[in-house]
């Protein structure tokens, strides 16, 4: 029979896609007092990848991504999903979203993130919260999946969850 041990901590990320990079601010303090200060941030990257968002949140996407200090259990990811939605909401306006935001984990092996879709790829989590690995670390970086978005594909987001994944190492080694 297999031992039951806790999983290590894993370092939690958002990706955080807006035509209003201004709304941004009031967004960051809200996820900062959640989970830490940022330690880890992309630039500005184009989301050109799909059009779906453009009704709701108008032209000209952009996604940045930031990395928070503190570290948590992988299960922290259904609750900090929940409080994402939440966050969206109040920095809506007239119904429609201003920022998107998806948060997520890094692991030594790999990168998951949160959703409300459930899918067959995607494991239910709890709290209406599934799951999905979306990158996998093997032969010195990391390797897409059948199912990963096209952005995160990309050498930007791969470049951003390399320096996060040095910093995490940084983080667990003490």
């Amino acid at each position: 029979m297999g031992e039951v041990t806790r999983p290590q901590p894993v370092k939690l990320f958002a990706g955080l896609l807006t035509a209003r990079p201004s709304a941004l601010g009031e967004v960051r303090g809200r996820l900062e007092e959640r989970l830490g200060p940022v330690d880890t941030e992309s630039g500005w990257l184009d989301f050109d990848y799909t059009d779906y968002y453009e009704p709701e949140m108008g032209a000209g996407l952009k996604r940045v991504l930031w990395g928070f200090a503190r570290l948590d259990g992988p299960e922290a990811l259904v609750d900090l999903k929940l409080y994402t939605n939440a966050v969206e909401s109040t920095v809506s306006v007239g119904g429609k979203r201003t920022v998107n935001i998806d948060p997520g984990y890094l692991a030594p092996s790999r990168v998951v993130l949160a959703s409300t879709k459930d899918f067959a790829h995607r494991l239910y989590l709890g709290g209406g919260i599934y799951g999905e690995v979306t990158l996998m670390y093997r032969s010195g970086g990391f390797q897409p999946l059948p199912w990963t978005y096209p952005d995160y594909r990309s050498e930007g987001y791969q470049e951003f969850f390399r320096g996060l994944r040095r910093v995490y190492l940084r983080q667990l080694a003490g």
